[in-house]
């Protein structure tokens, strides 16, 4: 027997605030400069990569091969932002919270993984990270540890079965 869908629960204001709102908005802000500002995402990113591609004497700033993939992240980073802000706001249902939640912890832990050519100081020098290196790592931290949070039932009170007040 399987259990009774939930249908709403108390979300607490923390996680409303980041989950519905801040988060979202930083993915969007990572879109626009993925796909706009390419330039800039890749000289922030890795400034010896982002000369080096300047340099060949392209006749566009980025190569197109480079501007497709950064076209894509930005799509990625787009489709991020409308599952939170979109796909979270319209349920209340606290399981597909979880699932959205954990599948996007998974996705924070590729992501602290894909800067790793940086060099370990990437993690922990505070003193080196630039605009996109805050983004790339404490941020990620920072939403790994609300959601961690969030599926260990932090603040959650363990309202159950539709009491509560909607989640969105």
């Amino acid at each position: 027997m399987s259990p009774p869908i939930q249908t709403s629960f108390k979300l607490p204001i923390p996680y409303r605030l980041f989950f519905l709102i801040i988060e979202p908005i930083s993915a969007l802000v990572g879109a626009y400069f993925a796909h706009f500002k390419q330039t800039d995402y890749l000289t922030l990113t890795h400034a010896p990569t982002a000369a080096d591609l300047l340099s060949q004497g392209q006749t566009s700033p980025i190569p197109t091969g480079v501007s497709i993939i950064m076209s894509q992240l930005a799509n990625l980073y787009l489709l991020f932002a409308l599952n939170e802000a979109l796909v979270l706001r319209s349920t209340g249902d606290q399981r597909v919270w979880k699932t959205v939640l954990f599948v996007l912890l998974l996705a924070d832990f590729g992501h602290l993984y894909s800067v790793s050519g940086l060099g370990w100081r990437v993690y922990w020098d505070v003193r080196e990270w630039n605009a996109i290196d805050w983004g790339n790592v404490p941020f990620v931290y920072f939403g790994a540890s609300m959601r961690i949070a969030f599926l260990a039932g932090v603040g959650l009170g363990g309202e159950q079965g539709g009491k509560g007040v909607k989640a969105a």
